[in-house]
């Protein structure tokens, strides 16, 4: 039965292939070099809007595990080490109330049962375990302390190469079924073939369908750019907050349903115990709670490869002959700050012989045109942009905003030849709507003064000095280095080809999962542009 699921997915994936192919031979695709694009704006589809329902967790059992401490919301991650991968995984009950009795990290083994496909499960690898709790910073909200998190590395893997894995405790015996991953293959002339994007994902129907359609695309690598459970947006009895409901009317983030996440890595299993994926921090992961503690679910839910950083909000890896770097909006950014210092290390260490694509991705868009979140990560853009160009960052993905957009080449707002692709993925689900409307619509351009973001504050939100746009806060129409935009739920999948070419696609939910609404070929130019 195994050796048939793995020969029917090589086929579909051979399959999808064949139709990329068969897309690129009859020219369907444009390519950067051909740009800048005339701007685009696909009409709002309002057959889909209003739809955005949470599923049902409480009643589901699937989601819920089977025996005491069998492994539950399995993970993989990418080490900083292309011969390691991070499994994580949780036992045991989440608590939650006044008086918890915290579950003992030492009671379950944390094992690791491993070996190349079709070979047998010989190897083991151990690791440790911990929980975390969630006090609450006002009276009368519930605590909550984590079931136990257990995070394994498991070393010597070959690259490009298939595996298959259990994980748990074998004593008891309490482990988890055979799931299987691909490793990354080796730089520089190799690349994961598919690397799926999205942002914005919560859990609600439309999640449940991109991610089936991201699954049913076979990614080799995922990142989620922020915005994952979306736990800060559900009140002590688990329904969704709105200002009428919430027991802190004023400030409602505070509230965060910490059993959300549980239910959130349930369900993200079908494709985090396959795929190795690397995540990025958002607003929704602030999650403030007693004595000002930000990002702890995010911290410890996780596993990351910090070890040069020394962060989990900022870090950087390599998969392939691509280098990713990952940017934190939610820490401090600026020239003096630990993570520019790090951010200017790392990019100087970049071989662009041995990694010849850098990628980097954080969650609010600097070039955004939607009026939600306009222009609200404006001081990040003015301390990172130029030492990003400087470097030759050849894209970057964003989340934060619930809809779609790919830019031009643009830096400083201005078409560039050698400036970034800019491309936003920010509703593959979320908890809350899409967002319809553009900042440079009549009566839509916000009050500079209101677009600071709230947790880093900060103003750098002036007026545009050149270009069409001189003397205002937002053009009157859509910018030209914003080349396609749409108001939809999906997700994006990136292809490099070689060390030139790369195919990005964006899928929406409404169509069928081969189907792309927006490709382009992103084109490399290092003979004439800084690498």
């Amino acid at each position: 039965m195994v050796l048939a699921v793995e020969s029917l997915n090589r086929l579909l994936h051979c399959w999808i292939l064949l139709i990329s192919l068969i897309f690129v031979v009859n020219g369907q695709f444009p390519t950067t070099l051909e740009g800048p694009f005339k701007p685009v704006t696909v009409p709002v589809n309002y057959s889909i809007i209003g739809q955005v329902t949470s599923l049902p967790v409480d009643d589901n059992p699937p989601l819920s595990p089977e025996i005491e401490f069998q492994p539950q919301q399995i993970s993989l991650s990418l080490s900083s080490d292309l011969s390691s991968v991070w499994v994580s995984w949780i036992t045991g009950e989440y608590q939650i109330g006044d008086d918890i009795e915290p579950l003992d990290p030492q009671s379950v083994a944390s094992v690791v049962q491993y070996g190349v496909y079709k070979s047998g499960r010989n190897n083991l690898a151990a690791g440790s375990s911990f929980i975390y709790s969630q006090q609450y910073p006002n009276e009368d909200l519930n605590n909550y302390t984590s079931g136990i998190i257990h995070r394994v590395l498991v070393t010597g893997l070959d690259p490009d190469t298939m595996y298959e894995y259990q994980c748990g405790d074998p004593s008891i015996p309490a482990m988890s079924e055979v799931h299987y991953f691909r490793t990354m293959p080796s730089p520089p002339k190799d690349y994961p073939s598919r690397v799926a994007v999205v942002g914005g994902l919560g859990l609600t129907y439309n999640t449940s369908t991109t991610i089936s359609h991201m699954a049913a695309n076979h990614p080799d690598l995922a990142l989620l750019v922020g915005d994952l459970s979306f736990a800060d947006l559900y009140c002590k009895n688990g329904t969704l907050c709105d200002f009428q409901n919430c027991s802190f009317p004023q400030s409602p983030l505070q509230e965060t349903y910490q059993p959300r996440w549980d239910h959130w890595g349930r369900f993200m299993q079908i494709l985090t115990a396959t795929v190795p994926t690397m995540v990025i921090e958002g607003d929704h992961e602030i999650e403030k709670q007693a004595d000002n503690l930000t990002f702890t679910a995010y911290n410890y839910r996780f596993a990351f490869p910090s070890d040069e950083s020394g962060s989990t909000l900022y870090y950087s890896f390599n998969a392939g002959g691509i280098h990713f770097v990952m940017l934190g909006a939610y820490v401090p950014y600026d020239k003096s700050s630990d993570q520019y210092k790090w951010l200017e290390r790392d990019l100087f260490n970049v071989n662009r012989s041995v990694t010849p694509w850098l990628v980097a991705a954080w969650h609010p868009p600097w070039y955004s045109t939607y009026k939600d979140h306009y222009r609200e990560a404006e001081c990040m853009r003015v301390q990172m942009e130029e030492l990003l160009y400087k470097h030759g960052v050849d894209i970057v993905f964003n989340g934060h905003v619930k809809a779609y957009e790919r830019s031009n080449r643009v830096y400083n707002y201005t078409l560039d030849p050698c400036g970034p692709v800019h491309i936003t993925v920010g509703s593959g689900g979320n908890e809350m709507n899409l967002t319809l409307e553009h900042a440079d619509e009549p009566g839509n351009c916000p009050d500079p003064s209101n677009t600071p973001d709230r947790f880093m504050g900060g103003f750098c939100g002036f007026n545009f000095t050149s270009g069409p746009a001189a003397g205002n806060f937002c053009w009157n129409e859509q910018p030209e280095y914003s080349a396609y935009r749409e108001s939809s739920f999906g997700y994006g999948i990136l292809e490099v080809k070689n060390q030139t070419h790369a195919l990005w696609m964006w899928y929406r939910n409404q169509d069928r999962y081969s189907v792309g609404a927006d490709g382009i070929y992103i084109v490399r130019q290092p003979d004439r542009c800084p690498s």
